[in-house]
C-alpha cells in the first residue's frame, strides 16, 4: 500500500489556497486551471479503480466549487493509488499538482 501523504497535503494546500482567492482572481484562467486539474485528478482515480471503462467527466460546479472539487478528486486520487496505484503513478500525481499550484 503506497503512502500518499505528501499528495494528500498537495492537494489540501492547492485547495485552500483556491478557496482563499477572492472572486475577482478567480473568475476565468485561475477557476478554469483549477477545474482542469481536478478532471484530470478525478479521471486517473476511475482509471485505477475502473479499468478499462471510459473516465466520466467531473462537471462544472461554478467557480466558487473548485477548491473543493480539486480537493475531492484529489482525496479520491490517493485513494486509489493506495489501493490499485504505482509509485510512479503517484509521483506523477504529485507532479500534476505542483505544476498547478506554479501555474
Amino acid at each position: 500500500m503506497l503512502d500518499t501523504a505528501a499528495l494528500e497535503r498537495a492537494v489540501d494546500t492547492r485547495a485552500d489556497r483556491l478557496r482563499r482567492l477572492p472572486e475577482r482572481r478567480l473568475r476565468g484562467a485561475a477557476a478554469d486551471a483549477a477545474l482542469t486539474l481536478a478532471r484530470e485528478l478525478a479521471a486517473r482515480a476511475q482509471r485505477l479503480e475502473e479499468p478499462g471503462t471510459t473516465p466520466r467527466v467531473l462537471p462544472d460546479a461554478g467557480y466558487f466549487a473548485v477548491g473543493d472539487q480539486v480537493a475531492v478528486a484529489g482525496h479520491d486520487l490517493a485513494h486509489a493509488l493506495r489501493h490499485h496505484g504505482t509509485a510512479v503513478e503517484l509521483q506523477e500525481a504529485l507532479a500534476l499538482v505542483s505544476a498547478a499550484a506554479r501555474g
